[in-house]
């Protein structure tokens, strides 16, 4: 297997700073089922090239599974494994680029929060449900995308394509989101596993999918497959995305269900349990077409002779409406959401005409180019587009375009940054732009204990997470330093023993300042 990352970033070789792999050298990352070698066709100022290649020993796959595996056959003797790219690629691209993937770079910091013009190239993708679904899933992160299907046989062609494409993605992208996208959707497209799928995957997609998959259109289609389709799993991973993304539940929930071949179709149960069945038990499955049909789970479920039980209301959902209703308490009129990301707040402010003035800022042009898209920015009516204004820049430096709004907002934002860097965000923020109010929202990390599925912090990017005594020292220290007073809000259930999931503080700056 093969695949290849090139760029003509200049110079084109600070590619190896950010792969943490040298360009004169060749290494080689033992693996349970062969090898993974990384080398550099060619580095150059101007243009730089890095190739993963996965040489996969059959034998080696065949006694690195367990007896559960679910192909657990003399199948697995004979089979594309070795050649097409899939779920051994995906693990081989996550190990061995694994502090690439995380966006760290000790020796070049600056360089992992830059996006670079990108091409990724891998010669053969098994790919169920062709070209087009290449393309569904990797346009809307921003690529462009060719998928050329490959012949069954060149010699014979009449005897049609293949389900193998010849993928090509290029764009302007961070390298580590390119890295994730590759690591979850490779085996998405392949639609299998080479390993038996367990409940630590729920980790592994939210940390991969963390900014992009709570986005994505086709999230329920992936989250299925990416499973296996094993519901109850995916169910959960979907519950994650909507409790610590952006997105509520309802509208990560597939509406429809995947079109899929005959064969397969019985896969797609309204209960987990059958679902399982049938991957184990064909025979156990009803035949026919895959049905529109909602998915079982505990919330929202009918009780026998009872009405349904109130679904819980996301995270996500009450932290925006938390922000909303204070700023409207406060009488802000213009407000700048710094660090806004795909612009979920952004679209509920200009939803409200009291706010005349609204701007997001965002480090990630890909995110704001995602907010664009979102808000319709080429068909909002002239007298919205003139309230809005959305730019990238970052928090830690100071800029002109942060002053002059009644109210700022960082949501969820200061947590993504490093520790020593926190000082210039507070000097850029209540130092420079001077807002008379600022929010601010940040996870409680003494309520991760409630979150069933959580194993460390609630984001792979998040630098730290604050206890409530932690938060409040904190922004006590910086509104006696910039003249501000700032009082304490839960956002969330407050938790008797461990607090609300979200803490939120408002600053207002001293009349006298």
């Amino acid at each position: 297997m093969l695949l290849t990352i090139t760029t003509t970033a200049k110079p084109a070789t600070d590619l190896g700073f950010l792969l943490h792999k040298h360009p004169e050298r060749v290494q080689e990352f033992g693996q349970s089922f062969g090898t993974a070698t990384v080398f550099y066709p060619e580095a150059g100022e101007e243009r730089c090239t890095a190739a993963l290649l996965l040489e996969v020993d059959p034998i080696a796959l065949v006694r690195s599974r367990g007896r559960n595996s679910p192909d657990f056959s003399l199948s697995q003797y004979v089979n594309d494994r070795p050649y097409a790219a899939s779920s051994l690629l995906a693990v081989a691209l996550a190990d061995v680029f694994r502090t690439a993937r995380a966006g760290r770079c000790k020796a070049r910091p600056e360089l992992p929060g830059t996006a670079l013009p990108l091409e990724i190239r891998v010669p053969a993708l098994p790919c169920r449900g062709g070209p087009e679904l290449a393309r569904r899933l990797f346009e809307p992160l921003g690529w462009t995308v060719e998928a050329q299907p490959l012949p069954l046989d060149e010699g014979f062609p009449e005897w049609g394509e293949s389900r193998y494409v010849r993928l090509t993605l290029s764009g302007t992208v961070l390298l580590a989101d390119a890295l994730n996208h590759l690591y979850v959707l490779l085996p998405v497209l392949d639609d299998g596993k080479h390993y038996w799928i367990a409940s630590d995957e729920i980790d592994k997609l939210v940390k991969a999918g963390a900014g992009w998959l709570g986005e994505h259109p086709e999230r329920g289609l992936i989250t299925r497959r990416y499973f296996g389709r094993r519901w109850s799993l995916a169910r959960a991973a979907l519950a994650r995305l909507a409790e610590l993304g952006d997105e509520t539940e309802e509208e990560l929930e597939p509406a429809l269900a995947e079109e899929a071949p005959a064969d397969e179709a019985a896969a797609f149960t309204a209960d987990p349990a059958a679902s399982d069945a049938a991957a184990s038990d064909p025979a156990a499955a009803d035949t026919g077409a895959a049905a529109d049909v909602p998915e079982a789970g505990p919330e929202g479920e009918a009780a026998p002779g009872g009405p349904p039980e109130p679904k819980a209301r996301p995270l996500n959902t009450l932290r925006r409406e938390a922000v909303l209703r204070r700023l409207e308490e406060l009488g802000a009129t213009s407000v700048i959401d710094l660090g806004c990301g795909q612009g979920e707040l952004v679209a509920a402010l200009l939803a409200r005409p009291r706010f005349a003035r609204v701007a997001g800022m965002d480090v990630s042009s890909i995110a704001l180019t995602i907010a664009a898209r979102k808000l319709r920015l080429d068909r909002m009516p002239d007298a919205k587009r003139a309230r809005l204004t959305l730019f990238q820049g970052a928090l830690t430096y100071t800029d002109k375009r942060l002053a002059g709004y009644d109210a700022a907002v960082l949501m969820e934002v200061v947590e993504h940054v490093d520790p020593p860097r926190l000082a210039a965000l507070e000097r850029v923020v209540f130092g420079r732009a001077r807002p008379e109010h600022v929010l601010v929202t940040t996870p409680n990390i003494e309520h991760n204990v409630r979150y069933e599925f959580l194993t460390g912090l609630r984001h792979p990017d998040h630098r730290f997470e604050w206890t409530r005594a932690e938060f409040a020292a904190w922004a006590d220290r910086v509104a006696a330093q910039y003249g501000y007073h700032v009082a304490f809000e839960p956002v969330g259930e407050d938790d008797p023993e461990v607090g609300p999931p979200t803490q939120m503080g408002v600053f207002t700056r001293d009349q006298r300042s």
